[in-house]
């Protein structure tokens, strides 16, 4: 009985395991990288993203469009339909720009952190006040 039982135990263990190994992988959600790199980790492009969020002191609908998908309000993270998503990738570009010209920061350092960051004119706000830096 116990050698039956074992085999029925090892057999619907194998066709469990089939089934699971069968299931189509998870689609990778789509990518809409203009500025930052192509082959950014999906840790390193929320890290940054989160930064955002804090030195605009936003969420991410402010940046991003949202779309109903199965009943659900979701993030559609690749659309360009915000103009704001826009300025964020010009506003990047600029700081990499002064943080390279005027303080000759090099980024390829892990630990590196830049002088000149959304932070030094948003201090929080989603519009700097005045275009001059908040203190």
């Amino acid at each position: 009985m116990n050698k039956k039982f074992a085999v029925v135990l090892l057999l619907s263990a194998t066709v469990v395991l089939g089934i699971a190994a069968s299931q189509p992988p998870q689609e990778q959600p789509k990518r809409n990288l203009k500025v930052l790199p192509k082959d950014i980790s999906h840790e390193d492009l929320d890290k940054i993203m989160h930064g955002f969020n804090d030195a605009l002191g936003v969420k991410c609908n402010f940046c991003h469009a949202g779309a109903q998908v199965d009943g659900r309000f979701k993030m559609d993270f690749a659309s360009d339909e915000k103009p704001e998503k826009n300025a964020a990738r010009g506003m990047w570009k600029m700081t990499g720009k002064i943080n390279k010209k005027f303080f000759k920061f090099n980024s390829g350092a892990s630990d590196a952190v830049p002088p000149v960051t959304c932070m030094t004119c948003h201090n929080g706000k989603p519009h700097p006040s005045n275009g001059a830096p908040a203190h």
